[in-house]
């Protein structure tokens, strides 16, 4: 029986041929990591291969790893199999990982998104005869509105806020969307606050992008300065005693589950933006017909939905079980970050 070149088992995606693992969930000795996300990056693995400008986000979170940089295409070789990183356009140095021995190409995404977002280095397609993808957002009801949209109503809404003396209030993940967020917010307007989880992680990625500045709210802020202004926050500090102390204000988030109906009531916020770092139901549909391949795995979300059409158009399309979590992984780590920030800068000055 022929070894499949990649497959899943109890710590991740493993290549045999090369004893190397794609974004394992459990500690190895040898693994690949696609992007900086707490559910595709994670603490305990011997030896870590990623992009370059991947290292000092993984290095911010995972402490002192032996970590190795590559660049965008360039081929390294183990035990015969040839691996290359190439833009999956998701967040700052993520990549999809290709994997090819024997004439066979397999490419695995992680997470990506094709829309160019200004920031991270734009989708790169990638061809191949087994995709391996995420299906994060694979139903038709998600239909992403361009980027340059999006921005213009967010600013418009903070002008709103600042023109009745309130304080905007923005929450995005500390790693990725708080950036993106960042980069296109007008400054024109006023002062941009953030929260200290949102504020470390963008320090560790000025060096490779130019934000505008920023603020850190530390105890000694004082609620006056907030007002006609905009904090960014990750979601978790939602309903903190650190957000209660900025009243008035008003709340919104920005992610792709604001396409659902009933996603921002049930969050409890005043307004939702619809902005994703992953890719949408029509762009999921582009990326497999761009890479030629014939053969689909479809990992970490409506899974057995995308599966299922993909087989409808042709495709050879299955389901593998991972730990990856999307958003909700990328939730609880904020959650930590955020539980640390506060205990360092509790609450702003109510004077």
């Amino acid at each position: 029986m022929k070894i499949p070149l990649l497959a899943f088992n109890d710590k991740g995606i493993y290549c045999q041929q090369a004893d190397v693992y794609l974004d394992p969930w459990r500690p190895v000795k040898n693994a690949i990591i696609t992007h900086g996300h707490a559910d595709h990056s994670r603490w305990g693995h011997q030896n870590y291969i990623t992009h370059h400008t991947n290292i000092p986000i993984i290095r911010h979170r995972l402490g002192e790893i032996n970590v190795t940089g590559k660049e965008w295409g360039e081929t390294f070789v183990i035990n015969n199999v040839k691996f290359s990183l190439h833009p999956a356009g998701h967040i700052i140095g993520s990549s999809q990982i290709r994997v090819e021995h024997k004439g066979e190409v397999w490419v695995f995404t992680g997470d990506y998104k094709t829309e160019d977002d200004g920031i991270s280095t734009p989708y790169e397609v990638v061809k191949c005869d087994t995709f391996i993808t995420e299906c994060t957002f694979g139903l038709p009801a998600f239909n992403w509105t361009p980027q340059a949209e999006v921005i213009t109503e967010i600013n418009n809404w903070w002008a709103e806020n600042k023109a009745e003396g309130r304080t905007s209030i923005l929450f995005g993940y500390s790693l990725g969307k708080a950036q993106r967020l960042l980069k296109y917010l007008d400054t024109d307007i006023g002062k941009i606050y953030t929260h200290g989880a949102i504020e470390n992680m963008t320090n560790v990625l000025r060096p490779m992008v130019y934000f505008p500045p920023t603020e850190l709210i530390t105890r000694e802020t004082k609620r006056e300065a907030l007002l006609g202004n905009i904090v960014l926050a990750p979601p978790s500090a939602h309903g903190s005693i650190w957000i209660r102390k900025m009243t008035p204000f008003v709340t919104g988030s920005a992610s792709g589950w604001m396409a659902f109906r009933g996603a921002r009531r049930r969050r409890a916020i005043d307004k939702g933006f619809v902005l994703s770092d992953h890719c949408d139901w029509h762009s999921l549909l582009e990326s497999v017909k761009a890479t030629g391949a014939e053969r689909v795995i479809c990992t970490h979300g409506y899974t057995d939905i995308f599966a299922k059409y993909l087989r409808e158009l042709g495709y050879d399309a299955r389901t593998e079980k991972t730990q990856y979590e999307g958003e909700a992984a990328e939730m609880e780590k904020e959650e930590k970050e955020t539980e640390i920030d506060q205990n360092e800068t509790p609450v702003i000055s109510e004077n």
